[in-house]
């Protein structure tokens, strides 16, 4: 079956290329999701005609994704898990407890767009990808600590802005 790409599709094409695939996979994902038209001689000469249109949309999309991908270079994500003997994870780090986390730091990115080649299972500093736009991948770091030493800093530095409060003097 040949069709006519209406977007960029991963592993398959860009935009205007005409590519062939199996029947099923164009009929029940491609052509329903808007992905691309059949390849016929009327379909090509409409599809020229609104070529500037879906390319500007593209365009438009890379755009945002380049803004978030500016956002998360170099962003420090830390994440408090518990830990059992040996400094061993009860759980594991996953993408959609990473997605949460972001959000908390006001990015906010699909979990699915989350790249892990395995759950996290180890504390420590771990670099993750997140495929924003099919040509924008950018990576951050997703610090693993345990809950224990976590809440033990936060009550040290809460414990310091009071005697900080406490020290100055009323006017």
């Amino acid at each position: 079956m040949k069709i006519i790409l209406r977007a960029d599709v991963e592993n398959l094409g860009h935009l205007g290329d005409v590519v062939s695939v199996k029947p099923g996979y164009g009929r029940n994902y491609l052509l329903p999701q808007g992905l691309a038209m059949l390849a016929t001689p009327a379909n090509l000469k409409v599809f020229e005609l609104e070529r500037k249109k879906l390319q500007a949309r593209m365009d438009a999309l890379r755009a945002e994704a380049n803004e978030h991908a500016s956002r998360l270079e170099g962003l420090v994500l830390v994440i408090a898990m518990r830990v059992g003997e040996n400094d061993k994870l009860y759980g594991s780090v996953t993408s959609s407890i990473i997605g949460d986390a972001l959000a908390e730091q006001g990015v906010d990115i699909d979990r699915r767009r989350i790249l892990l080649d395995a759950p996290i299972r180890t504390l420590g500093e771990h670099t993750v990808r997140a495929r924003l736009h099919a040509d924008v991948v950018p990576s951050f770091i997703v610090k693993v600590v345990s809950e224990e030493k976590h809440n033990a800093d936060e009550e040290v530095v809460v414990e310091e802005a009071v005697v900080e409060t406490a020290e100055t003097p009323a006017e």
